[in-house]
């Protein structure tokens, strides 16, 4: 299984922004820490919006997991929006139902992303795990500090 850790921000909503994930191919026990770290990688856009950063995240680290020749079949998708855990795994399905519009028949903000989030995991089995930000998770926690280098880079 593919461990992927995610993180976005931004400083100032909207406002400059980063995003960053972390790719492990297998957690260890919490005694060895011989987890296997594949990938990490970071990334800003200048006027953005947090949650735009947090989606940005989870694809980047989707687009890079589809380039890789040995990928699991399986992949955990760790982050602390529930923005992104619940539209991908909830939400998302009545919106593609209702072309698009949330149920006080609106748009769906941030559609282009979630349309391409839903076309990178089409097939895919992804478990959307989400974990509390800024509570000692080793990984969310190295993404935070990746995602605010990608902000400062601005």
């Amino acid at each position: 299984m593919i461990h992927i850790y995610t993180d976005g921000g931004c400083s100032g909503n909207p406002g400059p922004g980063g995003w960053a994930f972390v790719m492990v191919d297998e957690i260890s026990s919490e005694i060895s820490g011989d987890d296997k770290v594949l990938l990490e990688k970071w990334g800003a856009e200048k006027e953005t919006t947090n949650n735009r950063m947090e989606m940005t995240a989870v694809i980047k680290a989707l687009e890079e997991l589809e380039t890789m020749k040995d990928k699991s079949g399986r992949i955990a998708v760790y982050t602390d929006s529930q923005y992104v855990q619940k539209g991908i795994s909830q939400w998302i399905a009545d919106w593609k139902k209702k072309g698009w519009k949330t149920s006080d028949k609106k748009p769906v903000k941030n559609q282009d992303l979630w349309q391409c989030l839903d076309a990178l995991t089409a097939g895919q089995q992804v478990d959307w795990i989400w974990v509390k930000g800024h509570a000692g998770n080793k990984y969310n926690e190295r993404c935070d500090a990746l995602t605010q280098k990608a902000i400062a880079s601005l």
